[in-house]
């Protein structure tokens, strides 16, 4: 059953790192962190992620941009606060620069014990992290056409978010390494070409008695229905540097989708015909890439056509008070530089990926105060 959801709710999930302040890797202290955190009272959530020098935020529901940036705010002053005490930094980012991913460990629960015994030593390079954008859908349906009306769309948040150039102690030359690793994935990503939720359930139920899956979570896709939170989830974002960009990255799905529901252009398989090389080239060149129109065979800049969808989608900010949220997405586009861009600068300064964590977490700490 997809859960029904008539407001065109927007949450998030951010992955981030937890630093040693001595030698800027990563610290394998989740489990003490978040023993430290279950003391205070905050809204959403803070947990576990695959291995132990990780942890997750997950934002309680919003209907708009503002409420959703105020609460970001006030988690992320929580997390900082505590951190400090802990002698412990926080940052966001795709991937750590130098960390190595066989040094890693994997977070004591059954779900991540399971992971780690299928994948094997992909489990341990899963220390890599995303933010998820959740927005609210009323039917199953509207969730399937969404999915893959936002397919067109994807390569845009993969460059806007990108902040993952380096990796293993290298640049890749990638602005966003991080989609690298989830590739590798054997359910990652697309969904198949269902339209209609009954449809949906035939094939999820199918996957279920084959052995395939065990639940929707298994799934890895890009875009994939979340149907006992009635939304559809977009995947493929690094955790941005900044709560803002973060927010901002949730208030620009909102307005898409909110005019994709609006305006219901017809969608065509022939979307995915280029989807994988838009991608790639999304994640390789940020927002310099090219992306080609599959049904129009068009080619446009990224950064040129995120100009112009923005200028489209200001007719809406008022209604999800993100007018904004989409300035500053539309001052991203205009100037080509993203997460990535920044920190190959700091690199350029510095020589050094220590100082590269450090400006991380500097910029993670930005506005925080007692």
């Amino acid at each position: 059953m997809f859960k029904k959801n008539d407001d065109l709710t927007i949450g998030t999930e951010l992955e981030l790192q937890l630093i040693n302040l001595h030698t800027f890797d990563l610290a394998m202290e989740s489990e003490d962190f978040l023993r430290r955190l279950s003391k205070v009272v905050y809204q959403g959530e803070i947990k576990r992620e695959i291995t132990q020098s990780m942890i997750e935020i997950n934002s309680s529901i919003h209907h708009s941009y503002d409420s959703l940036l105020m609460e970001l705010n006030e988690i992320r002053n929580i997390i900082i606060s505590e951190a400090q005490k802990a002698h412990i930094g926080i940052c966001g980012g795709g991937t750590h620069p130098f960390q190595k991913w066989k040094e890693q460990r994997i977070s004591q629960t059954e779900r991540f014990a399971q992971l780690s015994d299928q994948y094997g030593y992909l489990a341990k390079q899963f220390t890599i992290f995303g933010q998820h954008i959740h927005i609210g859908c009323q039917n199953g349906d509207d969730a399937l056409y969404l999915c893959h009306a936002m397919a067109q769309y994807i390569p845009h948040f993969v460059a806007l978010s990108a902040c993952s150039p380096f990796s293993q102690g290298v640049d890749t030359s990638f602005d966003c390494s991080r989609l690298t690793i989830v590739n590798a994935f054997p359910l990652s990503g697309v969904l198949p070409w269902k339209l209609r939720w009954k449809s949906f359930q035939k094939y999820y139920q199918k996957m279920i008695r084959l052995g395939v899956i065990n639940n929707m979570k298994d799934f890895y896709w890009d875009i994939r229905p979340k149907p006992e939170y009635g939304t559809i989830e977009i995947r493929v974002c690094d955790t941005p540097l900044s709560i803002k960009k973060a927010a901002s990255l949730a208030a620009f799905a909102q307005l898409l989708i909110y005019q994709l529901l609006k305006e219901r252009p017809k969608i065509s398989k022939d979307l995915y015909i280029t989807y994988h090389i838009n991608r790639f080239r999304a994640a390789r060149y940020g927002l310099d890439a090219i992306i080609i129109d599959p049904v129009r065979e068009t080619h446009i800049k990224i950064s040129e056509d995120l100009v112009q969808l923005c200028e489209k989608l200001d007719a809406y900010t008022n209604l999800f008070k993100s007018h904004e949220a989409l300035v500053h997405i539309s001052n991203i586009a205009t100037s080509r530089s993203n997460g990535a861009t920044k920190l190959r600068h700091q690199h350029a300064r510095s020589q050094n990926l220590s100082d590269v964590v450090r400006t991380q977490i500097q910029i993670w700490a930005d506005s925080y105060s007692v």
